[in-house]
């Protein structure tokens, strides 16, 4: 039986994740999830960009209805100050269907988690704490790549991951993003500095017990898998599971 989650969590990541809501305000029972945010306003590389027609807050998480090109499309996030009539950017995620907020008391046909929105380029404005921060900067980040026989960069991942496909494999990235406790582990995006953000060959989850902080530099060790289906509509092109990290 594929695992159900019902909670959406920036970027992703992951999603297989980006952003998550919990307590009260959970996805109904016969809602749906998808991975893909775009409805058609999603631009940007992954931004979806409009004006604020409504906001407002509830359960520690911000709803938000934004407007382009006649599209109108309802956001949630965690709680954070938008302004209202305002154009603005937000991250993209995961889409629900049919998502139930108790704490409203409403269910809405369409909803997008997002991390939050973007204050300058690639930095979300979602104030939930340091350990949800998100850093979307491949331009700005240059790491040099770990060294021995199985070391890659994040490109080379991506390039090579049939044939790395179940092998352990070392790489050594900036975290940009951690989600902890998912699943009994630390969820963990870094980057190196390569592949394409449009593409989304350029940032890497990485689970494992150990929590680093955003900002930090880490090696990781674990074996690859491509293709890593959770259910739930999360999948992603390539994870590296359990891993072990060595500050850089």
């Amino acid at each position: 039986m594929k695992l159900k989650i019902s909670i959406l969590a920036c970027t992703l990541s992951l999603f297989m994740i980006a952003s998550s809501v919990h307590g009260e305000d959970k996805p109904a029972s016969h809602g749906t999830a998808s991975p893909h945010g775009s409805m058609g306003a999603e631009t940007d590389g992954g931004l979806i960009t409009g004006k604020v027609l409504e906001t407002m807050d509830s359960g520690g998480y911000t709803y938000v209805r934004v407007e382009k090109d006649g599209k109108k499309i309802w956001l949630a996030m965690p709680q954070t100050k938008v302004q209202k009539g305002k154009t603005m950017s937000f991250t993209s995620g995961g889409k629900m269907i049919n998502f139930e907020s108790k704490t409203l008391k409403r269910t809405f046909s369409e909803i997008i988690f997002s991390g939050g929105p973007v204050i300058k380029a690639g930095v979300t404005g979602a104030s939930s704490g340091s350990k949800n921060k998100v850093i979307n900067i491949t331009d700005q980040i240059k790491i040099e790549k770990a060294s021995g026989a199985n070391a890659y960069t994040i490109a080379e991942l991506y390039k090579n991951k049939v044939r790395l496909d179940k092998k352990e494999v070392v790489v050594r990235g900036k975290v940009v993003k951690v989600s902890g406790g998912i699943m009994g582990k630390n969820w963990i995006h870094i980057q190196d500095g390569t592949g394409n953000r449009k593409k989304a060959t350029n940032d890497l989850v990485v689970t494992s017990d150990d929590k680093p902080t955003v900002g930090d530099t880490i090696t990781a060790t674990g074996v690859l898998s491509k293709d890593k289906d959770f259910g739930g509509g999360y999948k992603y092109d390539l994870i590296i599971e359990n891993a072990g990290l060595v500050p850089y």
